[in-house]
């Protein structure tokens, strides 16, 4: 999965006039972020030096840290994108909602395809199946994908059905009531609805409605 830098651009300055003098220097001089994972960032300096922090152990490769030991503005940096939102923490990458395109922070070891919060589905969610158009409730959402799981009356995989070529074989497979029914989120599901199964890239969440 692809990471994004953060602009390289200072950010606003807190009213506080306590800040030290890196701290300050943190936030206003224009600095890029990228999370390489493993709780490690690459940090791009305005000097267009390029550093590299472990934020959990404290420690940057900048002159800064290495022979004053001190907490550096590129450390300082880091903390704050984490902070305040535009870069991932330790043990999360950024990644490209499938969907939407949205940049959404999951765990750098999640499978692809990933979804923000948006698009995300779970048990008891309304989806739209894209190749009909029509409603279904999520009853699963399986880690298994849908190149290892048998459909048993068509002798296939769920990958190798015949509407489900176009879609990616190595996603996880939801399972599905069809038509559309009421199911609680991780309820039972009743006896007289079969659940059909799909690829997740099959499947879009659905826009609320008042019959819902």
């Amino acid at each position: 999965m692809k990471t994004t830098a953060s602009p390289k651009a200072p950010l606003p300055v807190p009213s506080a006039d306590h800040l030290t003098e890196r701290s300050r220097r943190a936030r206003t001089e224009p600095m890029s972020v990228l999370a390489l994972g493993d709780g490690l960032y690459e940090v791009e300096s305005a000097s267009d030096h390029t550093y590299l922090v472990d934020l959990e152990a404290g420690r940057c490769t900048c002159p800064d840290h290495v022979f004053r030991e001190a907490r550096c503005k590129h450390v300082r940096r880091v903390a704050i994108e984490i902070t305040e939102g535009r870069t991932p923490p330790p043990g999360e990458i950024a990644v490209a909602c499938h969907d939407c395109g949205e940049t959404c922070f999951v765990a750098d070891n999640d499978p692809a395809p990933c979804y923000c919060d948006d698009h995300a589905i779970s048990p008891g969610d309304i989806v739209v199946d894209r190749e009909t158009g029509d409603r279904l409730t999520v009853v699963d959402v399986s880690e298994l994908r849908a190149d290892a799981v048998e459909i048993g009356a068509a002798d296939c995989t769920v990958a190798e059905y015949g509407t489900n070529e176009d879609y990616d074989p190595d996603v996880p497979v939801v399972g599905a009531v069809y038509p559309h029914a009421t199911v609680a989120a991780n309820g039972v599901v009743p006896s007289s609805l079969k659940v059909y199964v799909f690829p997740r890239t099959r499947l879009e969440r659905a826009t609320p409605r008042a019959s819902d």
